[in-house]
């Protein structure tokens, strides 16, 4: 159901509308599927989705802004259903936006299944940290946020072990089978410094350049981690979305 509600905010995005009208219509399709909006309400933020446009990483609250042709958004969604939680994030990319931010949306989601990949029995979470900073920094020269991590998620939003998205092979808690994680790379076009606003949860890169944001809900199994949330339903309602660049799919 998270997946379905990243799906609908696919169908509605267009230059001219409002983040705060995404929030609103993601609200109500949660609420007439039997959830509850696991971030509305936690630790006092006071929207559905967290909606993070351009230099914003993360927890961007929905508001007034319009989107404009060349903006990158990302949308994190938290679904809560028969007692679970489920989270997943998504950036989607508006028009005609650069090569090069284009390029930093590609790297940052093929990192979250190279994350997933490593959630297997008997790793530790470093080995998960280990394959996404090692693909968007060592390789790609992409500043790997370091002042938030993945998380485990369940009954609770947030649960133990924290999942950096830096690190050793081998460090960390050691990853069992039927663990639900949150992999959720946060990657920056420049430096990986970040500051957060005066409301207490905008948080920006320090050199105001984009950053994407990716999240699998992922499950712990034998040999490689397997996502529980799907980008697949969010990639066909975004093709069809003529507003959309899909271009770096290719």
């Amino acid at each position: 159901m998270v997946s379905a509600t990243l799906a609908e905010v696919a169908k509605f995005l267009r230059p001219g509308i409002t983040t705060l009208s995404i929030d609103q219509m993601a609200e109500t399709f949660i609420r007439d599927n039997g959830g509850i909006p696991s971030f509305k309400g936690y630790h006092g933020f006071p929207f559905a989705l967290c909606i993070s446009v351009n230099e914003v990483v993360v927890h961007g609250f929905p508001s007034d802004y319009v989107l404009k042709d060349g903006d990158i958004i990302s949308v994190d969604c938290g679904f809560y259903k028969n007692g679970y939680h489920g989270d997943s994030a998504y950036t989607f990319a508006i028009g005609d936006v650069k090569p090069e931010v284009l390029q930093l949306l590609k790297v940052t989601k093929e990192s979250v299944y190279r994350g997933v990949a490593k959630a297997a029995d008997n790793n530790r979470v470093g080995d998960i940290s280990f394959a996404v900073e090692n693909f968007c920094f060592d390789q790609h020269g992409y500043g790997v946020v370091r002042q938030l991590v993945g998380h485990g998620v369940g009954q609770e939003l947030h649960e133990d072990p924290q999942v950096p998205n830096f690190g050793r092979r081998g460090d960390g808690k050691k990853l069992k089978e039927g663990m639900v994680l949150a992999i959720e790379p946060m990657i920056n076009l420049g430096t990986r410094e970040v500051h957060t606003l005066n409301d207490g949860w905008t948080v920006v890169t320090d050199d105001n350049k984009p950053s994407a944001h990716f999240e699998h809900t992922t499950c712990v199994c034998k040999g490689s981690g397997e996502p529980l949330s799907s980008f697949e339903p969010i990639e066909a309602a975004e093709t069809a979305n003529g507003e959309l660049n899909t271009s770096y799919y290719n």
